[in-house]
């Protein structure tokens, strides 16, 4: 009966969660205080959690801009910057072969910046520049996993990261304290992106090793935090038009 119940809930666990030797320590030996395991174990839960969790961390902020049917309050050139970093990150993680629960939510979260990057144009009365820059944006998705990019140049582009993901958020924390609100910024998407950044950093330490990535997620971390900092400052503050109307 042992045998029958081990059976479904090691398919379950190894490899997705755990390495078989793994599994057997912690769950045949119950050894449940072997800190290696556990660190593995954690780290792969939390890794896929957070990619399953980003296939909804933007759809609060895409919501929100169609039903406003306005992106006011958004700066392009902070989502543009978002996008780059998350392409580097992507493109790194697929040429080196890193495990996809620690980079997966890149791929997501990449879809729907490009989505939101569409619909601010789009909303600028831009639509065809909006078209043109999904074309474009494919183009480069395919050079760069292609084997013509050298890995030197998939490198320099994980490196930029830190000044995209820098430049980007400061960019929109500009955009914020100009305006004196966060218009259309969704607190939902801005507080997840920060727990998220915050978790990747003992993720990606764990599993790849990598210390371009797990710096990259340290900046991002503190750059998120920021963001969502305005978020709670400006939490009452309406634009200048609404407040005109309530009067």
């Amino acid at each position: 009966m042992a045998a029958e119940v081990d059976g479904p809930f090691k398919k379950a666990l190894v490899p997705i969660l755990l390495p078989e030797k793994c599994y057997d320590r912690l769950f045949v030996q119950w050894d449940l205080l072997h800190v290696p395991c556990l660190k593995i174990l954690l780290s792969k839960g939390l890794g896929l959690g957070i990619v399953a969790g980003s296939l909804l961390v933007k759809l609060p902020q895409i919501f929100k801009i169609l039903g406003a049917k306005s992106a006011e309050g958004l700066s392009l050139q902070s989502v543009m910057l978002e996008l780059v970093a998350l392409t580097g990150t992507m493109v790194y993680s697929i040429t080196n072969n890193f495990p996809f629960s620690s980079w997966g939510e890149a791929l997501f979260l990449t879809l729907q910046t490009i989505t939101i990057c569409f619909l601010v144009m789009h909303y600028r009365g831009e639509t065809v520049k909006g078209v043109a820059f999904l074309a474009c944006y494919a183009l480069v998705l395919l050079v760069l996993l292609s084997s013509l990019t050298p890995l030197a140049v998939v490198t320099l582009l994980q490196a930029s990261n830190v000044p995209a993901v820098v430049m980007g958020k400061l960019l929109q924390a500009a955009t914020n304290y100009h305006n004196g609100h966060t218009g259309q910024l969704s607190a939902i998407t801005v507080f997840l992106l920060f727990g998220g950044s915050l978790a990747r950093i003992f993720t990606s330490i764990q599993e790849t090793g990598d210390p371009l990535m797990a710096g990259v997620f340290v900046v991002s971390s503190l750059c998120n935090g920021l963001i969502a900092a305005q978020v709670l400052f400006y939490w009452n503050a309406k634009p200048a038009h609404k407040q005109k109307k309530e009067q």
